[in-house]
């Protein structure tokens, strides 16, 4: 029987009490050397849903398992469907305020690094530099037999010509930048092959039940242990992926802060966590610090 991946997370204890004072966020960022962690809430705001937050996608999608799209053709045509539909709109959100705050934080050398378990290149499309995409980039597409890496806007370009006069109207879209499709919608949609040895291309991202590369893991550690403290921005922290650098930070006794509206599985080892909007809250300590926020129209789309 295949194991599924785990999706969800209840609490079994009773958690510390959320606060919103920010006043920890700007004394962690003034002294610098802060490590930022951040999840899908963090693109919210860019109308891009999370997955576990009020009316996130998992109480209406279950996101696509490495072990089903390699496991047969029809799985994989359905996610191509759905993900060719999705990329139209989910290549055209734009930075919101938090992540153009973020970016102005590490323009004033106030961050020792980022990691980010999204896939939508939002903090890049604000300025941020020095990011570390710990499940990958939607942006690239890669070759499950040779991995050959190709850009996604080239698979884009093959998908349309393949299946001239798809048009469907999507319910939804979700995190992992695919659409809400009925199989009638996906009908007879045509995948394409990696171009160089004909094999099974995949988004170059980490799916559901899919191991992040042990050197990536290894090179976001080393990023925890070089780090004075660690701030977690819109991530629920219920897969081990993000949590267990939560867990090392608070390990080698780091202070973790953690900046998300509802609880999260690393409440437990933080000295705080703070229950606001994160553009307001970003932007309000980029305020208190000095470091003015790009206006909106200097973003790129992600």
């Amino acid at each position: 029987m295949r194991m599924r991946p785990t999706l969800s997370w209840t609490p079994t204890e009773d958690l510390p009490s959320a606060t919103t004072d920010l006043k920890p966020v700007s004394d962690a960022l003034s002294t610098g050397g802060v490590l930022v962690l951040s999840g899908a809430g963090m693109s919210t705001e860019s109308g891009i849903p999370d997955y576990r937050g009020e009316g996130g996608s998992l109480s209406r999608h279950t996101p696509m398992t490495y072990q089903d799209f390699t496991g047969g053709a029809d799985a994989r045509r359905r996610y191509w469907a759905r993900s060719h539909l999705g990329w139209r709109t989910f290549g055209q959100a734009r930075p919101n305020a938090g992540h153009r705050a973020v970016a102005s934080f590490e323009r004033h050398g106030l961050l020792s690094g980022m990691i980010t378990q999204n896939v939508d290149g939002l903090h890049q499309a604000a300025g941020s530099r020095g990011v570390v995409e710990l499940h990958g980039s939607l942006d690239r597409v890669v070759c499950l037999s040779c991995r050959t890496l190709s850009p996604r806007r080239e698979l884009a370009a093959r998908l349309e010509e393949a299946n001239a006069g798809f048009e469907p109207v999507a319910t939804a879209l979700n995190p992992d930048g695919d659409a809400d499709l009925t199989d009638d919608q996906v009908g007879d949609f045509r995948v394409v092959p990696c171009t160089v040895c004909g094999g099974i291309l995949k988004p170059d991202v980490v799916f559901f039940g899919e191991a992040v590369p042990p050197q990536r893991v290894e090179h976001c550690r080393s990023l925890v242990r070089e780090a004075a403290s660690l701030l977690v921005l819109g991530s629920s922290l219920t897969v081990m992926s993000g949590l267990r650098f939560v867990r090392q930070a608070e390990k080698d006794g780091k202070p973790v802060l953690i900046v998300n509206r509802d609880p999260t599985r690393g409440d437990r080892h933080a000295l705080t966590r703070i229950a606001l909007p994160l553009g307001a809250a970003l932007t309000a300590v980029a305020g208190r610090l000095g470091c003015p926020v790009e206006d909106e129209a200097a973003a790129k789309p992600g």
